[in-house]
C-alpha cells in the first residue's frame, strides 16, 4: 500500500494495512539535547528529524498565503540579554539570548483597528503573482505531483480565519475589537475567507487530487477559546463553511485545523463549519481525544492526542498512554502523536521507546535503512 492509499484510508474509516506513521515535530532545545544523548549531529531540525525517524512523506502544494509584502525584518535593539525586532508580519517583539526556545514577549502589533486595515490589507492580494511559482516552475512542479500514480498524500494550505488576526492584532487587540468593533470584525473574517478562495482556486482547477486541506488557528488557552462559542458561531462558522464548500467541490473532503488547548466547546462548531479533523488534540491543553470520538463519533476525525507530559514520566507511562489511545485507533481516523512539540524534557531514550511502542502496538513496521550517523545528502 503506498503512502497515499494509506493515508486515504485512515482518513475515511477504511482498513489500511497499518496507520500513517506521523509525528509533530521538535522544539529546537529538544533536538540540541539529544544530540547530547545520541542524535546524530547532522539531525538540526523537524524536515532532518523526519527522515532520520523514517516517517511518512508527504507534499504541499506551493501556494503563498502570507503578506506580500512582507513586513521589513529588523533589528531594534539589543543587548548581553535580549533582542526587540520586528518580524516579517510586522509585529514587535523581545526575545532573550540564552539559546532557550520560548515565546516572545510581544510589545506592539501592525494592526490596532479599523484605521490600519485598509493599508494593511493591501499585503492580502490574492492576485499577486509572488502567490503563486513562475509559470514555468508551476508546470514542471504539477508534472511532478498532479498525478494519478502519485504514491504520497498531496496537501494544500487554506490558511486562517482568526489566528492570523490574532497574530496581527495580539491577543488583547483581537479579544477587545470583537466587541469594540463587531461589525469591522465581520468584515475581517469575510475579506479572508474570500482571499483564501481565491488564491487557492488556480490550484483546486489545475490540481487534481489534492487529498486534504489544512487551517491554522490558534486561538484556545486551557480554559477555552479566546471568544466565546455563541461568538465564534456567528463570527467564523459562515465562513468556515463556505471555505469548505469550496474545498469539497474540488473533491477535498479531509479539512483539518491546528488548535492548541482546550477545544471542547467549539469542536461541533467547526463540525457545523466543515472543517472535520481536530490537530493535535492537546491533552494536557484540556482537549482528549477519547472524549472528542465518544461525543462526536465518526463525524470526527484527528491526528495527534499523544499527551507529551507521558513522553516524560518515563515507559510505564508511555505504554499507558498508547494503551489508553488504542480503541480510538481501532475505531478509525485517527493518527495518534505527540500532541504537539516534543519539548526538551523527554529524553532521547524514552521518545526512542516511545516510536518503538507505537509502531509495535499499531503494527506500524519499523523503518528500514533510515536512521543512520550519516545525512542523507552526505
Amino acid at each position: 500500500m503506498t503512502h497515499r492509499e494509506r493515508w486515504l484510508r485512515t482518513m475515511h474509516f477504511q482498513s489500511p494495512d497499518h496507520i500513517p506513521d506521523q509525528e509533530f515535530g521538535y522544539w529546537s532545545d529538544t533536538l540540541v539535547r539529544w544530540r547530547k544523548e545520541g542524535l546524530p549531529e547532522w539531525v538540526t531540525d523537524d524536515g532532518k528529524a523526519e527522515r532520520y525517524f523514517g516517517f511518512a512523506p508527504a507534499a504541499g502544494v506551493p501556494v503563498n498565503q502570507g503578506l506580500i509584502p512582507g513586513f521589513e525584518s529588523r533589528t531594534i535593539e539589543e543587548t548581553d540579554e535580549y533582542v526587540i525586532y520586528i518580524d516579517g508580519s510586522g509585529v514587535k517583539q523581545m526575545v532573550p539570548k540564552d539559546g532557550h526556545s520560548t515565546i516572545p514577549k510581544y510589545l506592539e502589533f501592525p494592526l490596532k483597528g479599523p484605521e490600519d486595515w485598509p493599508k494593511f490589507v493591501e499585503r492580502l492580494n490574492p492576485n499577486d503573482p509572488e502567490r503563486y511559482p513562475k509559470p514555468a516552475d508551476w508546470e514542471a512542479w504539477k508534472q511532478r505531483w498532479a498525478r494519478p500514480d502519485r504514491e504520497i498524500p498531496l496537501f494544500i494550505g487554506a490558511g486562517s480565519l482568526f489566528g492570523w488576526i490574532r497574530n496581527w492584532m495580539g491577543f488583547e487587540g483581537v479579544a477587545l475589537a470583537v466587541y469594540d468593533h463587531p461589525r469591522w470584525m465581520h468584515e475581517v473574517v469575510d475579506y479572508l475567507c474570500d482571499f483564501l478562495i481565491r488564491t487557492m482556486e488556480r490550484a483546486l482547477n489545475e490540481v487534481p487530487g489534492i487529498d486534504g486541506a489544512g487551517m491554522w488557528e490558534d486561538m484556545a488557552f486551557r480554559s477555552g477559546t479566546i471568544i466565546s462559542p455563541k461568538m465564534f458561531d456567528e463570527l467564523l462558522v459562515p465562513r468556515y463553511k463556505r471555505l469548505t464548500d469550496r474545498l469539497r467541490e474540488a473533491g477535498v473532503d479531509v479539512v483539518w485545523l491546528d488548535c492548541d488547548g482546550n477545544i471542547s466547546e467549539v469542536v461541533g462548531l467547526w463540525l457545523k463549519g466543515g472543517v472535520n479533523c481536530m490537530f493535535p488534540v492537546e491533552v494536557r491543553g484540556g482537549s482528549d481525544p477519547v472524549a472528542i470520538r465518544r461525543k462526536y463519533g465518526h463525524d470526527v476525525l484527528m491526528m495527534g492526542g499523544v499527551d507529551k507530559t507521558r513522553l516524560i514520566e518515563g515507559k510505564k507511562a508511555i505504554d499507558e498512554e498508547i494503551a489508553r489511545l488504542a480503541p480510538i485507533v481501532e475505531d478509525g481516523a485517527y493518527i495518534p502523536h505527540v500532541d504537539h512539540r516534543c519539548p526538551p524534557d523527554v529524553s532521547y531514550e524514552n521518545y526512542l521507546y516511545y516510536l518503538h511502542r507505537k509502531r509495535e502496538m499499531f503494527g506500524i513496521p519499523e523503518p528500514q535503512g533510515v536512521a543512520s550517523d550519516q545525512s542523507p545528502e552526505e
